[in-house]
């Protein structure tokens, strides 16, 4: 049976973590669909019917999809699950708002943030905050997995040319409802995405300071600011910025952190960078034993150093 990826966007554009989640469902199958669901959304349809590897489009054009409520995607699957052996989606916010609720009503086990994928029923997820990986194997039908992104390298975004197909709406629940959202603008990199991400901890002392040091430095690398749980729970950052267990899972090819001692539940969004560089007072902090480089000392006299010799 073919494979359904849903796909993350805003109406307008296709969201990156879109483009592993394909990569992860070729690997079951090649006969891989993608549902696109939401309003005046034919830009985010034609998108992924570029993506390689997809061989059909499934758009769901209805207000109702404008923005992705739970009740309302989940139902849309619903309907479509019994073509399908697998349903995928990112495991990222929204991957994880909609995929529990469709799991429930399909009374099937969904498998969150798989990390590899051995056979058509084997997947690999971690466990104990990426301690651990526990090799889980379902004889559900439909399997519903959610996939870290960075775990799988995306999909090609040109090479395809899938049919689009228009679909009916499931209609809405009226189990919820959408009243507002306040977005940070920022014009920095995604954090999820970013190539380049420094991230601060709770030694940086304040919200100010983030400002002060952090802040000059993503400007001149381009990168995406994060920050440990401590320091967004300390009020220094708000928490759409948050790297760790509870937070966003990064995979940049540079990650440098400034005052973080390396809790478990932070390495856990992180660890998978390419080069990490940490900077703290405290040689024996935990960062230090998964840095590629470590840097001890005062952070308030290395950062003003390090921006000048960039």
């Amino acid at each position: 049976m073919s494979i359904l990826v849903i796909a993350e966007h805003n109406n307008a554009v296709l969201n990156p973590s879109t483009l592993p989640t394909v990569a992860a469902a070729l690997k079951l199958d090649k006969d891989v669909h993608v549902l696109v669901a939401g309003a005046a959304c034919a830009p985010v349809a034609e998108s992924a019917a570029k993506i390689a590897g997809v061989v059909k489009v499934l758009h769901a054009d209805d207000a109702v999809y404008a923005h992705p409520l739970a009740e309302n995607i989940a139902a849309l699957i619903v309907t479509l699950a019994g073509k399908y052996s697998h349903i995928l989606a990112p495991g990222t916010f929204f991957g994880k708002n909609f995929m529990p609720r469709a799991a429930a009503l399909l009374d099937v086990q969904q498998i969150s943030d798989i990390t590899g994928i051995e056979s058509a029923d084997i997947f690999i997820r971690p466990i104990y905050a990426g301690n651990a990986f526990a090799r889980v194997q379902s004889m559900d039908n439909p399997k519903l997995l959610t996939v870290r992104p960075t775990a799988f390298d995306a999909a090609a975004r040109e090479g395809g040319s899938a049919k689009i197909e228009s679909i009916g709406s499931a209609g809405d629940s009226g189990l919820s409802k959408f009243i507002g959202q306040e977005l940070t603008k920022s014009e920095r990199p995604d954090l999820a995405t970013a190539k380049i991400v420094i991230s601060g901890g709770r030694g940086l002392g304040n919200g100010e300071n983030f400002k002060k040091y952090i802040e000059p430095i993503a400007d001149k690398l381009n990168a995406a600011i994060g920050a440990s749980r401590a320091a967004v729970d300390a009020g220094y950052v708000s928490n759409d910025l948050q790297v760790g267990q509870t937070g966003k899972v990064v995979a940049p090819n540079l990650y440098i952190a400034v005052g973080i001692s390396g809790a478990i539940q932070h390495l856990a969004g992180m660890k998978d960078s390419k080069v990490i560089v940490a900077i703290n007072k405290d040689a024996d902090a935990p960062i230090f034993a998964i840095a590629d480089y470590g840097l001890v000392g005062d952070l308030f006299q290395i950062l003003p150093e390090l921006e000048k010799a960039i």
